[in-house]
């Protein structure tokens, strides 16, 4: 699994004009599930990202998790993270996990975070979506499970 983490003042997802999940502080994560992974790579990056130490102690240094700040997590599904275009210029998806697996994993991953305390909003699965977000820093940290960077 594949996720953008950013750090965020505000974050909202709507859908035919509609919010379907909106934090105020915390992490805005855009999620990509491919076709290798497991409900250990969605258990992963839950306990990753919720213990990510991004947000400023009283020092100005990036020491604090989401959880110790009471931040919340606005998990967005979004598929194109495994787009790959090394060879032209028209993304190749064929890494990217079925629509059922994806779907499956994505909502074990939202369960993971929610069963660590902390409120997580979502987006909808395989739906065109508007994600407005304030990044404060700006902080944004790639993630992958298999720990490819």
């Amino acid at each position: 699994m594949r996720a953008v983490v950013q750090r965020v003042s505000r974050a909202k997802v709507t859908v035919d004009g509609e919010i379907t999940g909106e934090i105020g502080l915390g992490l805005l994560v855009l999620l990509g599930v491919g076709q290798a992974d497991t409900e250990a790579d969605a258990a992963y990056l839950a306990e990753k990202i919720s213990g990510l130490r991004i947000f400023e102690d009283d020092q100005g240094k990036m020491n604090r998790s989401v959880q110790d700040v009471g931040g919340s997590v606005l998990a967005v599904s979004q598929f194109t993270l495994y787009g790959d275009v090394r060879r032209g210029k028209r993304p190749s998806f064929d890494a990217a996990a079925a629509p059922e697996k994806a779907r499956e994993l994505y909502e074990i991953f939202v369960q993971r975070v929610r069963a660590l305390g902390l409120r997580c909003e979502t987006g909808r699965f395989r739906e065109m979506m508007t994600v407005e977000s304030v990044n404060e820093g700006p902080v944004t940290i790639l993630l992958d499970s298999s720990r490819a960077f």
